[in-house]
């Protein structure tokens, strides 16, 4: 493994090229360029992506400066699949504020910190999880596996370096197998590994948001292991380089700001935003909804303890697949600039944000069906019915169920139904969901090895399908 990963990074940067840009010609004279990189089907990134750029607010905050007698600015975007080419180009000096998951973040820390007009700061975070949903490995549909143990000796896709192929070194490490010789790692862009897995080249696939509800909500795969079975926490978060920032800091101020901007319009317009990253990343709407809906990523731009902590755990991965610089974590974060875009937007103090652990974004209301308040966010989902101007939602999987069963009685049209795992609070499509009932309630669970652990505690609960969950609850 430690063998691929250079040539990786290598290939990468040569072909960053080839990825999706804007022009790269100079700023005309007193203009000040910005290079902005970003993965536009990592929807976890959005509010410094994605979002970010629909919504012109950074421009908006740029040119605010300009009108009151600063310096122009140029706003260059660059779309990537994953963080190593963000990476490649901010060691070369090319891009300027970047975004990417955690384990990115370490090697972009590592690999710049040799060169001072290359080093990096993490500067805010973009959304996470804190059991590590947002990574997942995934099976074809008639795989046989059933569990992370069945996966020893075989071929494993991973883009080597993501945060999806850190989950897959974790939970492959704790499950007793050696992810270095236990399987075979095929170090695969997103996209060519979801086609090796259709095409059975691979027997699973690891990667991070939004791959794996995409690969299962085509009916292209099913998921095998939960990112938060790991319980640790994983996010993304927004890198700049020292030395533009010491040159341009109202620029990071900007852009810091426009991130803040973002962060409240998806908390506060979930739906609405779905449609403008949807719109602005190719993918279906139910699949970023899945991610950027309420009660799924949080999306909140504090440098928390706990996220930090968990960087610094993870740092023994870099040595494990290349060789890599030591990385201080405490020097490469810096929350500054954060704090001061708080204060200066006036968005809340930093301090209480830090400290809040909720997800910013819940589904709230009142169950039309059970006729109830939604109030328990571990238990609360939503049902998107075609043509409606919002999901609606449900107070728990029973409830959400019988919501269905009267949907399909009159001849609507379901986009999607979500709900949350039973054992593990992870946001899920309800008809991928394996469920199981339990007297009168009924179980959602992400994967057969949660729903296999519920069984263990209780004998009495029985597994359905979901079309058999429908048809058969009663209120």
């Amino acid at each position: 493994m430690k063998a691929r990963l250079v040539p990786f990074l290598l290939a990468v940067a040569l072909a960053a090229a080839g990825c999706s840009l804007e022009s790269s010609d100079e700023a005309p004279a007193g203009t000040v360029k910005v290079v902005v990189g970003y993965q536009s089907k990592t929807i976890n990134t959005v509010t410094a992506g994605t979002l970010l750029r629909a919504q012109g607010y950074l421009e908006q905050r740029l040119r605010q400066i300009t009108d009151n007698g600063g310096a122009k600015y140029q706003v260059e975007w660059q779309d990537y699949d994953t963080g190593a080419p963000i990476t490649a180009q901010m060691v070369a000096e090319k891009i300027d504020i970047g975004s990417m998951g955690d384990y990115p973040l370490l090697i972009n820390g590592s690999r710049t910190q040799a060169n001072e007009r290359a080093r990096t700061a993490l500067v805010s975070v973009t959304g996470y999880n804190p059991k590590g949903a947002l990574n997942m490995v995934v099976v074809p549909n008639d795989s046989t596996a059933s569990g992370i143990t069945d996966l020893a000796g075989q071929k494993i896709s991973a883009s080597v370096g993501s945060a999806g192929h850190g989950t897959l070194v974790q939970a492959l490490s704790r499950a007793g197998i050696d992810p270095a010789k236990g399987v075979e790692v095929l170090n695969q862009q997103p996209q060519v590994g979801a086609t090796a897995l259709e095409s059975h080249q691979v027997g699973a696939l690891s990667q991070f948001v939004a791959w794996p509800g995409l690969l299962v909500f085509q009916n292209k795969a099913k998921l095998l292991y939960d990112g938060a079975e790991l319980d640790v926490p994983t996010f993304h978060g927004v890198v700049a380089r020292r030395s533009y920032a010491a040159d341009h800091p109202e620029v990071l101020q900007a852009f810091l700001a426009a991130q803040l901007d973002a962060t409240k319009f998806i908390n506060e317009r979930p739906f609405e935003a779905a449609k403008i990253v949807a719109d602005g990343s190719g993918l279906p709407q139910e699949v970023v909804y899945l991610y950027n809906g309420p009660g799924g990523t949080r999306f909140d731009t504090t440098l928390k303890p706990s996220l930090i902590s968990a960087l610094k755990g993870d740092v023994p991965y870099l040595k494990s697949i290349g060789d890599f610089a030591d990385l201080n974590v405490d020097g490469f974060v810096d929350d500054a600039a954060i704090r001061k875009a708080f204060a200066e937007t006036g968005q809340g103090d930093y301090d209480r944000a830090l400290a809040a652990t909720a997800n910013p974004s819940a589904i709230t209301g009142a169950d039309p069906v059970c006729g109830t308040a939604v109030s328990d966010p571990a238990l609360a989902g939503e049902l998107w019915v075609d043509g409606a101007d919002r999901p609606q939602p449900a107070a728990d999987p029973t409830c959400l169920l019988r919501a269905v069963q009267a949907a399909k009685a009159q001849g609507k049209v379901i986009r999607a139904v979500y709900v949350p795992d039973a054992e593990l609070g992870t946001r899920w499509f309800a008809d991928k969901a394996v469920w199981l009932r339990d007297g009168a309630k009924y179980l959602p669970f992400t994967t057969q090895a949660a729903a296999q652990r519920y069984r263990q505690n209780h004998p009495a609960a029985t597994p359905v399908s979901y079309d058999q969950a429908v048809t058969e609850v009663r209120g």
